[in-house]
C-alpha cells in the first residue's frame, strides 16, 4: 500500500492548524505514527485506530476510547481538514492524515509532534529516543534545530530552560491544558532567575538588598547602623564629635567576600532547581515507561485485529 504519510510538505501560508480536544489529539497521532511506522497498514480502519488509541505502549496518559468516541473525533477531524476518509475498494472505511499540510511541517518536524501528541510534555533525550522511531535523529543535538524550527512555527513550546533535562510540548493542547502545563513547570527558569538576598547588620535590624548592591553599601545601611552620630551641626552632641565608631561597619574586603558567598549560594539553589525539575521530569517519563513492557503484545494484538480486518474486507 502506498505510503500516504510521505507527502511534502505545503507553504505556510496554508498552515491552518488550531488546538485539539485530548481524544482529537490521541487520533490525530495515532494516524501520523501508524503512516510512519506500519505504512502498510496505512490508511487506518476505525478498528486498527480503536487498537492504536488504546495502545499500553507508547501512550500517555492511558485511555480506553470506544469505536464511537473516535467516530466522533475522525468526524471533528476531517471538518478542520486535518484527516480524511479514504474511497477505495475496500467495504472498510479507512482514514489518513493531512499532518503535512495542517501543521505546515517537514518530515522529522512531524515525527516530533506525533510523539508530543501520543506521549505528551517530554524531555528532550526522551524526545530524540522516540521520534527516531520514525525519522532519523542522531542525538539531542540534531533534534535541537528541529524544535527550535517548530518554536518558530509556534508549534512547540520549552517549559524549561535549555540545557539538562530540557522540556518540551506541543501547542495543540488548548488553552486551559496548555496553562495547566505551564503552570506544572512555573518557577523553573534556571540559572538567570533572580534570587534576592538578605543581611543583617549589626544593630539586629535585617534589610532586603538586591543582589546588585553590594553589602554595606550606603543604600543599603542605615546611618545608625553605621555607627555615625547624626546630630545637627551646631547642636551639643551627647556622646562628643561626631565620629566612626570603630568595627561598626565592614571592611570593603569584608562586604566583597560575603557577596561572593551569597552569589555562590543564589547559585547552588538554583542548580538545585534544575536538577530537581529533572528529577521530576525523569519519574513522570519513569511512571509512562513502565507500560513499554507489554509493547510486544500490543503490536501482536493490532496485526491481529489488522488481518481480521482484512478478511472481513
Amino acid at each position: 500500500m502506498t505510503d500516504l504519510s510521505a507527502t511534502p510538505p505545503p507553504s505556510e501560508s496554508s498552515v491552518k492548524w488550531k488546538p485539539l480536544p485530548a481524544i482529537e489529539r490521541r487520533v490525530f497521532g495515532v494516524l501520523i505514527e501508524k503512516g510512519k511506522t506500519t505504512p502498510d497498514q496505512y490508511p487506518m480502519s476505525l478498528n486498527g485506530l480503536v487498537a492504536g488509541c488504546n495502545q499500553k505502549s507508547n501512550r500517555y496518559p492511558q485511555m480506553e476510547l470506544d469505536a464511537d468516541q473516535i467516530q466522533e473525533a475522525l468526524d471533528r477531524l476531517r471538518a478542520l481538514g486535518a484527516v480524511a476518509e479514504v474511497q477505495g475498494g475496500s467495504r472498510v472505511p479507512r482514514y489518513r492524515h493531512f499532518a503535512y499540510e495542517w501543521l505546515g511541517v517537514n518530515k522529522t518536524e512531524l515525527a516530533v509532534m506525533a510523539e508530543l501528541l501520543l506521549r505528551g510534555t517530554q524531555t528532550e533525550g526522551d524526545l530524540r529516543g522516540r521520534a527516531g522511531r520514525m525519522e532519523p535523529i542522531a542525538d539531542v543535538a540534531a533534534l535541537r534545530p528541529v524544535l527550535d524550527a517548530m518554536k518558530a512555527k509556534g508549534l512547540v513550546l520549552s517549559l524549561t530552560p535549555v540545557g539538562r533535562g530540557h522540556t518540551v510540548t506541543h501547542k495543540l493542547y488548548e488553552p486551559r491544558e496548555l496553562e495547566k502545563q505551564r503552570a506544572e513547570f512555573a518557577g523553573q527558569s534556571g540559572p538567570e532567575e533572580h534570587v534576592p538576598m538578605y543581611s543583617s547588620q549589626a544593630t539586629g535590624s535585617s534589610t532586603a538588598t538586591d543582589s546588585s548592591t553590594p553589602l554595606g553599601s550606603s543604600s543599603g545601611t542605615s546611618a545608625a547602623a553605621r555607627g555615625v552620630n547624626t546630630t545637627a551641626h551646631g547642636a551639643h552632641a551627647p556622646h562628643g564629635p561626631i565620629t566612626q565608631h570603630s568595627g561598626s561597619a565592614p571592611s570593603s574586603s569584608n562586604a566583597a567576600s560575603s557577596a561572593r558567598e551569597l552569589e555562590t549560594v543564589r547559585q547552588e539553589f538554583n542548580s538545585l532547581q534544575s536538577e530537581m525539575q529533572t528529577l521530576r521530569s525523569e519519574v513522570r517519563q519513569l511512571k509512562s515507561d513502565l507500560s513499554d513492557l507489554s509493547s510486544a503484545f500490543e503490536q501482536s494484538e493490532q496485526t491481529v485485529r489488522s488481518l481480521k480486518d482484512a478478511l472481513g474486507g
